[in-house]
């Protein structure tokens, strides 16, 4: 479909919200859930997504939006919580987030449970987990098929409010199942879910290892999925499969190397972790807040009227270098204020954040890879803040956990261990949390708001990483100075591969050549003996006849 000019698609977004306001909420405003409503109101990029999904027929748009609130309020989406439903769906691992495909878009596994006994639950789409359990005759059971379907509802409603529209791609594991194993309820709702609910998620669906007996039914799959979107789906074998998938997010009888396992609690729909500090791993989230207190700078008092911000540094680097770094700083000052009025800033309720999804890392041949973001409050109180990342031994983030005050902005500077390179799979995760009430802003007290922060309180944002050098949307950090590089070192760290590779290889031969050269030095020896033992022996036999 061709491409809708902005201006005209900003059109059809108000002709939608004029057009559901005056045919449809006036009749059925209590059907509805209010913040469904104001979402719409506000989110151009939730009607956008109905838009397309529908071609730009605002209609068409109208009564998807209308199924789709109806089900939202019958199913009381927004709601959804871990205490709302059965804490055995969770322990099991009925469905869960977990890896990437190969074009980076989050992996979702279905493990579709059958009964409450737990001696006879069946996962039909099943993945490697803590424990697993495999019933090959089952039935459906009615008792459970709503705990189940809100429990599809609840992870896709999780992942729409944390990604904001990145594609999913959902995988099926279809091994060892018959047709007694479908419960086509469940199959036929979680394709609403993507058609009519949660539009423009779904990348393609991977079945693996369906079972020739299946076809029939998944013909019928194939006609609730609809021409268009039929082509998402992909039927896989063992090789087939890591066309979409790296082996590294495989369990290990689809042919990869993933050593997941599940558990609960607790969730496991992303698995960001602390970071390193300035000097290293710190093994528990006190240490981290303590060190990081002490290695971090406040930022500087002396000048009151400058709006510029400061690079947060750390304490313990020689005066020396400090000096060589305020020197080039500023030098470069105005370079700096330009850029950072230039990056995309993420506006949210807590804290404005630059760049908004992409950190892009510059490189340079030596050095660490180093790249800056922008926190700025814009609250009446302080905001506590946390950064964590899903590669914390590739990465140190400095500071990871620390508090803004109000209306002032930080610098979080994040920087690449030498050795290591950035994948697209790498992401960040800011969490901030309004300090309402006075409280102090040291180690023990930020553990304990922490611990205290109630879950819906708590604003996140996720950032992707990515290297682009002639991008400079996020501000890239030299050891001495802040210049943008224009050179990646990609292709060089990938030519370095290759020559260990081929390093190794040849080592290897050079040491089978040593092998069989000592094997020909010894039988060489033998060889020798046994010819002069021989020619002894002649010698000795023809003086005796002498």
């Amino acid at each position: 479909m061709a491409q809708v000019p902005s201006q005209e698609k900003s059109k059809l977004v108000s002709e939608t919200r004029r057009r559901f306001e005056a045919e449809y909420l006036a009749d059925k405003s209590d059907k509805y859930d209010s913040r469904d409503v104001e979402k719409l109101q506000q989110d151009d990029t939730w009607v956008e997504s109905f838009l397309c999904w529908r071609h730009d027929v605002v209609d068409e748009t109208l009564k998807m939006i209308d199924e789709s609130f109806q089900w939202r309020k019958e199913f009381a989406v927004n709601d959804l919580n871990e205490s709302t439903l059965p804490k055995w769906l969770f322990e099991v691992g009925a469905v869960y987030l977990h890896g990437y495909d190969k074009e980076g878009n989050k992996l979702l596994f279905y493990n579709i449970l059958p009964s409450l006994e737990r001696n006879n639950i069946l996962h039909l789409w099943k993945t490697e987990i803590k424990v697993w359990f495999r019933v090959k005759f089952h039935t459906k059971d009615n008792k459970t098929i709503l705990d189940k379907k809100k429990l599809v509802a609840f992870w896709l409603e999780r992942y729409a409010k944390r990604e904001n529209g990145k594609p999913l791609t959902v995988m099926f594991d279809m091994s060892e199942t018959g047709l007694s194993n479908i419960d086509m309820d469940i199959v036929r709702f979680i394709i609403n879910c993507f058609k009519v609910y949660y539009p423009k998620y779904l990348t393609k669906i991977v079945v693996f290892d369906m079972p020739w007996i299946m076809n029939a039914a998944f013909k019928i799959v194939k006609g609730w999925l609809g021409p268009e979107a039929v082509n998402m789906l992909k039927f896989t074998g063992k090789n087939e499969v890591q066309e979409h998938v790296s082996i590294e997010y495989l369990p290990p009888h689809m042919g990869g190397t993933d050593p997941f396992k599940y558990s609960y609690p607790p969730l496991v729909d992303d698995d960001f972790q602390t970071p390193l500090c300035e000097n290293g791993p710190i093994t528990s989230e006190d240490e981290t807040e303590s060190k990081e207190d002490i290695e971090t700078d406040n930022k500087e008092t002396g000048e009151a009227n400058s709006s510029e911000e400061q690079l947060v540094m750390p304490r313990k680097i020689s005066s020396i270098e400090q000096i060589s770094k305020i020197e080039e700083s500023d030098k470069v000052d105005s370079k700096i204020k330009t850029l950072k009025k230039s990056l995309s800033m993420f506006k949210g309720v807590l804290l404005h954040i630059s760049p908004a999804e992409e950190l892009y890392f510059g490189s340079k041949e030596i050095g660490e890879k180093k790249c800056l973001i922008v926190l700025t409050n814009v609250t009446k109180n302080v905001v506590a803040f946390k950064v964590r990342t899903t590669a914390p031994d590739k990465y140190r983030v400095k500071p990871s956990n620390s508090c803004c005050d109000p209306g002032a902005s930080l610098d979080v500077v994040v920087s690449l261990h030498g050795g290591f390179t950035i994948s697209p799979q790498d992401r960040f995760l800011i969490m901030a949390a309004e300090m309402e009430q006075p409280c102090g802003t040291g180690p023990a007290d930020l553990a304990q708001f922490w611990k205290d922060a109630p879950r819906n309180k708590i604003m996140e944002h996720r950032l992707r990483c990515h290297v682009d050098s002639s991008k400079p949307s996020s501000l890239t950090l030299k050891e001495n100075s802040f210049n943008i590089p224009s050179k990646s070192s990609e292709d060089i760290h990938l030519q370095l591969t290759r020559l260990l590779d081929i390093s190794r290889k040849l080592q290897d031969e050079v040491d089978r050549c040593l092998w069989f050269q000592q094997l020909l030095f010894y039988l060489t020896v033998l060889l020798l003996a046994f010819a002069t033992s021989c020619f002894y022996l002649l010698y000795n036999q023809g003086t005796n006849t002498l």
